[in-house]
């Protein structure tokens, strides 16, 4: 009786053991996520006390990615003690396991635990917004290395990741080079709120709907007393989504939620369930890596698990793509700005992104940075009423000028925002003797600008590096300025009109005519003098004194009164009349070039072929003027190499200004020069421009800008805006015709 009794308990236990359900799972991790191991092991000790019936273990495989080798072979001595599923939590699919699995006929499937399904969301965003780059900031390294899987050949984004905002990465990213266009921060409400106040304070929010705030856990609300300094975007899970991880309909976020936990403690259930739904479910069996494959009923798993979570009110759903069992989660996309939040986009893991009907968000303005360098009137530093050159709020200085004008203009044309940056060195750029370029071309060539407008010339050198577009100036060239002279008032500056020689000679001939009268008229035997039968009425009596009141007179419109009466006296005043004309002919013509501002310029004009032709050769002589004269340009060095060069083109124009004698030349860039010269009167333009060569637009080598602005130019030709532009800042130039005319 006793030994039946024992049998009987013992084919009980043996009946209890035999319908006792054993499943065996394996895990595998990252090796980075070392808190993974414990929260397995929670998730299948919390299954197993809710489901008396079933017996759960699990073995967890820690894979490195720098050794998968290794991994691999951890992975075989794992499943060598049985497994009936191989649960992938890494972040990205590990090849190895998969094809393992699928040779073997064992259940293979994928999960996410961390924030990607959130990062992929903010992926379909940015692209919608025609982004090109991004800088995402995450909460730990871990989380970079795991969104750069998640977004590695599957984002036509360009990202730069950092584990949080610092000193180090706040200027980073303010030198970055081209600036991203879009900012974003990953992780949970705290992080992501004092990584906002931080960027604000490091001034690197300055555009619009540029920042994507996108919060991992279920606390949003942290968010609500955060004022946007401008318009941001916010992303974030459906908060119900934490009530079904709970198991209940209504719910508010627990303080020191563990949502990779609930998921964890989720997924076994629900594959728990699965699992007893099969029919034959064969226990953990070994597998052998290098054996031949098993019994294959993986396929009959995924479809039963499929079917499971097909409806769209499950927490899974099943993706067969990627063999993955993900959250099917609900994003909420959001714009606030500083007085309200508007909920702009909601759509599911499983869907498409989508913008609520009715809603059209603002298109984005593209941004670039514009590299310009000082020049008149091109580029000329604002100054306040003290002369100080004035700065915007970053330190940066204001500029206004013919670029600075056609630069807003063609960003109202194309729709963009601008920041302009001038170089550190170098002005509009030159190539050092290391090869690199500085300047202007240098940013452009360096990534440094996206654009550059200034006062750049079109050289072959500079097309090696960059690309020019059509050129929106086509008169510039070399100049030469000198000093109008200064006239002096005096009573007697009508005798400057001849020269010293003239006047002698002048008075030598009244002097001589007048004592030639007097001989003749004393002499002559046909005088009246000498012949008074001829002559009986009374005549005028040449004496010196009367001679020399003759020719003296004779330059008066009153003329001379009576001549002489002998034929060799009227012969004599004859020709002394005819002397006396010329010479008023003479003197009035050049009084009138005198008074005129013509005087002036071929004043200058003789200056100029002084410095010019000043040569030995006797061929100079015989030269047809055209100014300039090209095959002087060796003299013109000689004459620069006397002087010395200027240190700029401010000390050029002090030195000009201040030879009153116009005995100083300056050789500059035209536009320059025309512009001064309409500034201050006292200067004048000398010849015409030679060397001309164009200014142009550049941008970076292969830029897809550059099709863009060649069109921009030519509807500003069509519209005559450069034509205008001309005209505004050389509209002192009237003022100056004004004073001399």
């Amino acid at each position: 009786m006793e030994w039946e009794c024992l049998l009987f308990i013992l084919l009980i236990n043996l009946g209890c053991v035999v319908s006792e359900l054993s499943l065996r799972f394996v895990f595998i991790v990252e090796e980075q996520e070392t808190d993974l191991p414990e929260m397995v092991g929670k998730a299948l000790k919390l299954v197993e006390e809710s489901r008396r019936e079933l017996l759960l273990s699990g073995d967890v495989v820690q894979l490195d990615r720098e050794a998968e080798d290794e991994g691999y072979r951890k992975l075989c001595a794992t499943l060598a003690k049985g497994a009936s599923i191989i649960i992938d939590l890494s972040w990205s699919p590990w090849e190895m396991a998969e094809e393992l699995s699928t040779s073997k006929g064992l259940p293979w499937l994928r999960t996410l635990l961390g924030p990607q399904q959130l990062v992929s969301a903010m992926d379909s965003h940015l692209e919608s917004r025609n982004a090109t780059d991004a800088a995402i900031l995450l909460e730990t390294e871990s989380d970079v290395d795991m969104a750069l899987y998640q977004l590695l050949g599957k984002s036509n984004v360009r990202v730069w990741v950092h584990a949080g905002l610092n000193l180090d990465s706040a200027r980073s990213l303010k030198l970055m080079r081209p600036e991203p266009s879009f900012f974003v921060v990953v992780g949970g409400a705290t992080f992501v709120r004092d990584t906002y106040r931080r960027a604000v304070k490091e001034k690197l929010v300055r555009r619009a709907y540029r920042w994507v705030l996108v919060v991992t856990d279920y606390s949003a609300s942290i968010l609500d007393s955060e004022q946007p300094v401008l318009p941001a975007a916010v992303l974030r899970v459906d908060t119900s989504e934490c009530c079904k991880l709970l198991g209940r309909e209504e719910c508010e976020y627990p303080v020191g939620f563990q949502r990779k936990q609930h998921i964890l403690n989720a997924l076994v259930h629900l594959l728990v369930a699965t699992f007893t739904k099969l029919p034959d479910l064969p226990p953990p069996r070994p597998v052998r890596c290098d054996e031949p494959s098993g019994p294959q009923y993986s396929r009959g798993f995924r479809d039963l698990l499929s079917s499971e979570t097909s409806s769209n009110d499950t927490l899974f759903f099943w993706d067969p793509n990627s063999s993955s069992l993900l959250l099917r989660s609900q994003f909420v996309l959001s714009i606030r700005k500083a007085d309200a939040e508007e909920t702009v986009a909601k759509w599911s893991a499983d869907g498409a992104y989508q913008l609520l009907p009715g809603v059209v968000l603002e298109p984005l303005r593209m941004f670039y940075r514009v590299g310009t360098a000082p020049a008149i009137p091109w580029t000329m530093p604002k100054l306040d009423p003290a002369g100080k050159p004035l700065v915007d709020e970053d330190g940066q200085p204001l500029f206004h000028g013919y670029c600075i004008d056609l630069i807003e203009k063609l960003s109202q044309t194309m729709g963009f925002d601008y920041e302009i940056v001038s170089p550190r060195s170098g002005g509009f750029g030159h190539r050092l003797p290391n090869g690199s370029w500085n300047g202007v071309v240098g940013d452009l060539m360096r990534g440094e600008t996206d654009i550059a407008v200034a006062a750049l010339t079109m050289t072959a050198e500079r097309e090696e590096v960059i690309d020019f577009v059509a050129p929106y100036f086509e008169q510039t060239g070399i100049l030469i300025a000198i000093r109008k002279p200064i006239r002096k008032t005096s009573l007697f500056k009508f005798m400057t009109v001849l020269r010293t020689e003239v006047w002698l000679s002048i008075v030598a001939a009244l002097l001589l005519t007048g004592v030639m009268i007097w001989l003749l008229e004393k002499y002559s035997p046909y005088s009246a003098r000498n012949n008074p039968d001829a002559y009986p009425y009374p005549c005028r009596e040449f004496t010196l004194k009367e001679s020399f009141w003759f020719a003296l007179t004779s330059f008066t419109p009153q003329g001379g009164g009576e001549a002489p009466k002998a034929l060799s006296g009227r012969t004599l005043v004859a020709a002394y009349w005819l002397f006396v004309v010329l010479m008023l002919a003479t003197f009035t013509a050049n009084l009138a070039a005198f008074l005129t501002v013509e005087r002036m310029q071929l004043h200058s004009s003789r200056v100029w072929k002084e410095i010019t032709l000043n040569a030995t050769s006797d061929q100079a002589q015989y030269r047809v003027w055209d100014y300039p004269i090209r095959e002087q340009y060796g003299h013109i060095l000689l004459a620069i190499n006397a002087s010395g060069p200027v240190a700029d083109a401010e000390s050029g124009f002090r030195e000009v200004n201040e030879h009153t004698e116009a005995d100083f030349a300056f050789i500059h860039d035209s536009a320059e020069i025309k512009y001064e010269v309409t500034r201050n009167c006292n200067l004048t333009e000398v010849g015409e421009v030679f060397a001309e060569q164009p200014y142009a637009i550049a941008v970076q080598q292969g830029s897809r800008l550059q099709e863009s602005l060649s069109r921009a130019l030519l509807e500003l030709q069509k519209e005559r805006f450069l034509e205008q532009l001309s005209a505004k800042w050389a509209l002192t130039f009237r003022y100056c015709i004004v004073i001399y005319h």
